[in-house]
């Protein structure tokens, strides 16, 4: 986000956030298991209307931008790399708005076509998700609409955070929660909705890993993306606002190799029937090679917009 001010994202943010979108997002379930005897609990997000987590930050944000005449023009601007497009298209037609979402030119043609059938006008530009973002931010001025931030704005974290909520309420057992980084929105919102009994755990594709070069360098800084999991956690570099509530939370940092990414992925269908996108798989896969900490943690599968094609 680009600003001169870090805005803060509070429990009452995210308090105010599961208020708004209740009506609209599903209460997903948890799974609690054991796999090679060790206990673990996964967080069933891609169960969730659009098959992603997104849908809650995007229609959050969607709400709380345009209520009380601050969008006259009645139209939303997102870039995304496939899921956060999916929840700004579907949370625009259940407020009678308009959107436009520019994603990069390797989007997956199975996020672009669920993109377009939700009613969005997709552009696809550049090859990274900084290029998009870069369009998408200069039309939502030359056309008057609201732009929507992935990852980064505080309406879409505390949205986020409602998933921190729920697992609260729901598995009280577990000690940590894991989840994929991308821009760091997702992470950042559980900091927020879980308080600070349970450790957050950031989990990146070795070589798309913007949240560990933003730790090193004390700021976000570009990183490079190249993993078979960068149609959803694309981001280059971590979000302002994430990184700040991050770095000032209880979080700890962890990495998964493709190898181990794509292995997680088939092991999750094989094991227990349970289809999703790579991303999903980045946090199982750090726990299966012992780097997520907790005698009982649980993860969370972030989506499942992919077609399906088991190694």
């Amino acid at each position: 986000m680009r600003q001169d001010t870090l805005l803060s994202v509070t429990n009452g943010d995210v308090l105010k956030a599961a208020d708004r979108i209740g009506p609209y997002v599903r209460l997903t379930p948890v799974f609690a298991t054991e796999i090679g005897g060790r206990p673990v609990t996964l967080k069933l997000e891609q169960l969730q209307v659009t098959g992603s987590f997104k849908f809650r930050g995007a229609l959050n944000g969607v709400i709380a931008h345009n209520t009380g005449g601050h969008n006259p023009g009645g139209q939303v601007v997102a870039a995304s790399g496939g899921n956060h497009g999916l929840g700004v298209a579907t949370a625009a037609k259940l407020m009678d708005l308009s959107a436009t979402v520019y994603v990069p030119v390797p989007t997956p043609d199975a996020k672009v076509r669920r993109i377009e059938a939700a009613g969005a006008r997709v552009v696809r530009h550049g090859d990274r998700y900084a290029d998009a973002e870069t369009a998408a931010r200069a039309w939502a001025e030359r056309s008057g609409g609201s732009y929507l931030h992935a990852y980064d704005d505080p309406d879409v974290i505390a949205g986020q955070g409602t998933i921190g909520l729920e697992i609260a309420r729901q598995a009280p057992w577990c000690d940590s929660v894991a989840a994929a980084v991308g821009g760091g929105g997702l992470t950042a919102g559980l900091s927020v909705g879980l308080g600070p009994d349970r450790t957050v755990v950031a989990v990146e594709p070795e070589h798309c890993d913007s949240l560990h070069a933003a730790f090193s360098a004390g700021e976000p800084v570009d990183a490079p993306v190249d993993s078979i999991a960068a149609s959803a956690l694309g981001a280059s570099r971590v979000g302002a606002n994430a990184f700040a509530l991050l770095s000032s939370g209880k979080v700890e940092l962890a990495l998964a190799t493709e190898p181990e990414i794509a292995r997680a992925r088939d092991l999750l269908w094989e094991e227990l029937r349970l289809a999703v996108e790579p991303a999903a798989a980045v946090p199982f896969a750090a726990w299966l090679a012992g780097r997520v900490p907790g005698d009982h943690p649980c993860l969370v599968l972030c989506g499942a917009n992919t077609d399906w094609q088991p190694a």
